[in-house]
């Protein structure tokens, strides 16, 4: 698969888990946001197509540091997502999948 695709496929999980919707007062939300309100099922659910960002940056090149460095980011938000109330606004203020994202394109120039 060609570096542009693997990029844009990346984004478009990210904005799809990270920024889906614009809710009045709260703004951007994704599903991962939504879903994570189930209590801790819902995180570790998320948790699951989140990896697939990691993934194309791995895929792309990312050293193995930054690849790691992202998984931790996804670990910290599924992890610090349980938590209900505080987790929650965390889930949807975090925005880890949209950082990952930010992540490759630095190392690939995108």
């Amino acid at each position: 698969m060609a570096e542009p695709v693997r990029l844009t496929r990346a984004r478009r999980v990210a904005d799809l888990l990270d920024a889906a919707f614009t809710l009045p007062v709260v703004g951007k939300v994704g599903f991962d946001g939504l879903i994570g309100l189930l209590p801790v099922i819902g995180d570790w659910a998320m948790a699951i197509p989140s990896l697939y960002v990691v993934y194309q940056g791995y895929r792309l090149g990312l050293p193995k540091r930054t690849v790691a460095w992202m998984l931790l980011l996804l670990v910290v938000e599924a992890v610090a997502g349980s938590v209900p109330v505080v987790g929650d606004a965390l889930d949807i203020a975090w925005n880890a999948n949209q950082r990952n994202v930010a992540r490759i394109e630095r190392h690939v120039g995108g």
